[in-house]
């Protein structure tokens, strides 16, 4: 197979189901610390002496008991609460319909085989895939009961980011989750990749703690993470190619200023800059299609020259730095909404790659979990 082609994850049956594992937590000072990642770097295979060294020595903890965590973060002034377990990741669903985990972008085969043997080699899943859903309220009570009781962990990391942990412990609470949480459908917000080696390693050896990969699970009408664009640069492509390439498919292209330009990017328009010439493209109106599809099913397949490369960014100054009428021209990209994508993802289709940036994510470190505790 082409190590460049991208196909699509297999979806995960449900029932959803996010079970207890005893949780490693590097010691605070550690946490959002970048010296912090060689104690999950090269030799993977090191790792686990690693972890047993720096518990040896309080650089970090394992829990006594299994448990399944309420995890509340705060960064950038945005907090996100999410529920951290075992995702059961064992059965595997025939079609959408059936499916309780989606993603929402291809993958890259080798790169998931990579992160397979790494996870294998380190013996953990180093941090969790974030999932995003809409809860129910009855969770949210059960968990607001969990939040009014001291935390398991309360401090704030060498990034800046302020944490709290509860273990969720008792029996009638984890039954009650698990009742709650069946017939969750959730869609795969950051971690795809890692979320489709959890599924090699599943495959390779079936019946034992690959059976599960670690996950976080945000409820969107609570906590919600910030879904935010990610721009384009089309280097290779002018901006007159642009503009023929949307006369080609019939999208519409209006030549504007700088400030007018910019105040039409919205949810069907895209804004094309070489920065010195700039214009709106509307997309003509298509029944749960986003611009950034039209932008790659449509626009760039037409372009009569190149992209040699695309680039992917994640604020427009950066983006508009990277443009010029010698270099490439930056397209502009809204936002998708969350409920967008589900509707997407439900009908059995993906978007592009690098179509949504969920943010905050959590530092790493937090919850790592071991796959020889089960």
């Amino acid at each position: 197979m082409d190590s460049s082609a991208v196909v699509t994850p297999p979806y995960v049956a449900g029932p959803f189901a996010l079970a207890p594992f005893r949780a490693i937590t590097l010691a605070p000072r550690r946490v959002g610390d970048p010296a912090s990642a060689r104690v999950l770097a090269r030799p993977y295979r090191s790792v686990p002496d690693r972890i047993r060294r720096w518990e040896a020595g309080g650089q970090l903890t394992r829990d006594v008991r299994p448990a399944v965590y309420l995890h509340e973060y705060t960064a950038g002034g945005i907090t996100v609460r999410g529920l951290v377990g075992a995702l059961d990741v064992s059965r595997r669903a025939a079609t959408a319909a059936d499916g309780a985990v989606f993603p929402h972008e291809g993958i890259h085969p080798a790169q998931a085989d990579e992160l397979a043997d790494r996870m294998s080699q380190m013996q953990l899943n180093p941090a969790p895939i974030l999932l995003v859903h809409h809860g129910r309220e009855e969770t949210r009570e059960l968990l607001r009961a969990v939040r009014s009781e001291p935390p398991l962990h309360d401090f704030t990391d060498r990034a800046q980011q302020q944490h709290r942990l509860w273990a969720v412990r008792a029996p009638a609470r984890v039954d009650a989750l698990t009742a709650q949480l069946a017939g969750t459908r959730a869609l795969i917000a950051d971690g795809h990749h890692r979320y489709s080696a959890y599924l090699r390693l599943q495959r390779r050896d079936p019946g034992t703690a690959c059976d599960r990969g670690l996950a976080m699970l945000v409820d969107q009408d609570d906590t919600p993470l910030f879904l935010g664009a990610i721009h384009r640069v089309l280097t290779g492509s002018r901006f007159e190619d642009v503009r023929a390439a949307a006369e080609t498919v019939g999208i519409p292209f209006s030549e504007l200023t700088h400030t007018a330009a910019v105040e039409a990017l919205g949810p069907d328009t895209l804004v094309a800059t070489d920065r010195e010439q700039w214009a709106a493209l509307q997309i003509p109106p298509r029944s749960g299609r986003l611009a950034v599809e039209a932008l790659h099913e449509e626009l760039v397949p037409a372009l009569a020259r190149g992209p040699h490369r695309i680039g992917y960014l994640h604020s427009a100054e950066d983006a508009l730095a990277e443009a010029g009428p010698q270099v490439g021209t930056a397209v502009l990209v809204p936002a998708p909404p969350v409920d967008s994508v589900l509707g997407i993802v439900a009908a059995g289709r993906l978007l592009p790659q690098k179509a949504t940036s969920f943010q905050p994510k959590p530092s790493l470190g937090v919850l790592i979990r071991s796959l020889t505790d089960g």
